[in-house]
């Protein structure tokens, strides 16, 4: 870590950066999250099957909120939102996996209208718990919130691989309906011999899925990233996932693959208008859903609020603590509002915090300021959106499996020797994580009014790991200092 030396009495955090550096320094923390910014926009608006008009104004969205709640947060609105530290905010990926399944099993625009009312109604009500959340961080220790990632980065783990071969349905499904079975039956079902219900299996091997072009693509962006990140240092070696995507946009491009219709159609400037799929829909238990994504994200929050503090050497109170979490909801409210997301602070932003020894808070803040001018340009959308699934696919891989990775870590600081009880915990729980992704119709003779409770992974996983938990172990207090251990081992936003 770069110390810097001050003097006596000098805050480091209310430091006023030269506008030129102040610039300089704001365009390297917006780099630094870029990636994982467009990465869920795209991820969750091509679940939603959206149109790719759709998708990028999901992408410039979500831009234009990072930014306005990154400087709520760093700046600091009233003395009830804004931890006023260096903290960029983004989307949590531990919201992914919910939002993908509220997506698959409800696509199109009132899938997003249901969705978005989720995510609004999620962020309100944890305005409102976040003064609680110090009092619930016992029902939530490192043996529950490490297993809760984990199950999240592995049921991500299917979307980037089939980014790479192909989807499973559509125009790049593995396999397709024979054109002449199909002119066939067109033309039974014309003369009245066959009712409309019938439909033909797909039974001829689509060349487009896991084709040379694909794969090349895929590895390629996977081992720029790899190879960044094992060469490169400093700055280059933090934004190795963006460049690996770059890097494969630029091979899809040479091979024909990319088309940049979209990006000439765009505006240079437009809005951001709220509600741009019309009135959400609030349905309780996709609210309930959010609302437990919600508690995982803010008690991550709370640890990397502890280990900013101790990078800035300033003392973290209670009221500085409970209004870095407001902004948590207030962020995911406002995202709910303008059709995004919810909202944390960003991990590898902490890290650059560290990595650069520039603590002032004003940097985040033009951080936050350009990432809104971003979001106000559409063609930055556009071109984004314009990027293949196969160039996504392997990085993906590894911010998929880097939220895994991240699980992992934080169950190393779990004590499994000395309490095998931990061990129950972890598997039951993970093996109840993975029923919907193994037997995705195990609930098909379950009420219908069950399905979207039951059909997340994540959900089931997190409701038995903190149930067995308390089963076990009880709820015993949480210290500071636990917390703040949790808070490092977490860098895979």
């Amino acid at each position: 870590m770069q110390e810097p030396v001050t003097s006596p009495g000098f805050d480091p955090v209310e430091e006023r950066v030269a506008a030129p550096r102040l610039l300089a320094l704001g365009f390297q923390h917006v780099l630094v999250m870029y990636a994982g910014a467009i990465a869920v926009p795209l991820i969750v608006g091509r679940a939603l099957q959206l149109s790719p008009q759709d998708v990028a104004f999901l992408i410039s969205a979500d831009l234009f909120v990072c930014g306005i709640v990154t400087i709520i947060q760093s700046f600091g609105a009233t003395q009830w939102f804004g931890i006023r530290l260096p903290v960029m905010m983004g989307v949590t990926f531990a919201a992914v996996g919910p939002m993908v399944a509220i997506a698959s099993a409800n696509p199109g625009q009132e899938g997003a209208r249901m969705m978005f009312g989720a995510i609004m109604a999620a962020g309100v009500i944890a305005i409102f718990f976040a003064p609680l959340v110090g009092q619930l961080l016992r029902f939530f220790p490192s043996v529950v919130t490490g297993t809760v990632i984990l199950v999240i980065g592995v049921s991500l783990m299917p979307v980037g691989i089939n980014w790479i071969f192909g989807l499973p349905v559509g125009p790049t499904a593995p396999q397709l309906v024979d054109p002449a079975a199909q002119s066939w039956l067109d033309t039974a079902r014309a003369a009245g011999g066959v009712p409309e219900s019938v439909r033909l299996m797909p039974t001829v091997a689509n060349p487009e899925y896991a084709s040379l072009p694909r794969i090349l693509i895929g590895i390629t962006v996977l081992a720029a990233i790899l190879l960044i990140a094992r060469y490169a240092r400093g700055f280059v070696a933090n934004i190795a996932v963006l460049l690996g995507i770059v890097i494969g946009g630029l091979l899809a491009a040479a091979l024909g693959m990319m088309h940049f219709d979209g990006i000439a159609e765009a505006a240079w400037f437009a809005p951001i208008k709220p509600l741009h799929f019309g009135m959400p829909i609030f349905d309780p238990v996709m609210i309930l859903t959010m609302l437990l994504v919600m508690f995982v994200t803010m008690i991550e929050s709370t640890g990397m609020f502890l280990a900013l503090s101790d990078i800035c050497g300033r003392r973290m109170t209670p009221k500085a603590l409970t209004a870095g979490l407001r902004v948590d909801g207030l962020g995911t409210a406002i995202g709910g509002l303008f059709n995004t997301f919810p909202y944390t602070s960003f991990s590898q932003n902490v890290g650059l915090v560290g990595v650069t020894g520039v603590r002032s808070r004003f940097v985040c803040v033009a951080g936050g300021a350009i990432m809104i001018v971003l979001g106000l340009i559409p063609k930055m959308g556009a071109l984004v959106e314009s990027l293949p699934t196969t160039v996504l696919g392997g990085a993906g891989l590894v911010m998929f499996g880097m939220v895994a990775a991240t699980g992992i870590r934080i169950l190393s600081t779990v004590d499994f020797k000395g309490n095998r009880h931990n061990l129950f915990i972890v598997a039951v729980s993970l093996g109840l994580g993975m029923v919907p992704m193994i037997a995705p119709d195990f609930n098909q003779w379950l009420p219908h009014s069950m399905h979207t409770l039951i059909h997340s992974g994540i959900l089931l996983a997190a409701l038995a790991a903190v149930g067995l938990n308390w089963f076990f172990n009880g709820a015993p207090h949480t210290s500071d200092d636990e917390i703040a251990a949790t808070a490092h081992a977490a860098e895979a936003h």
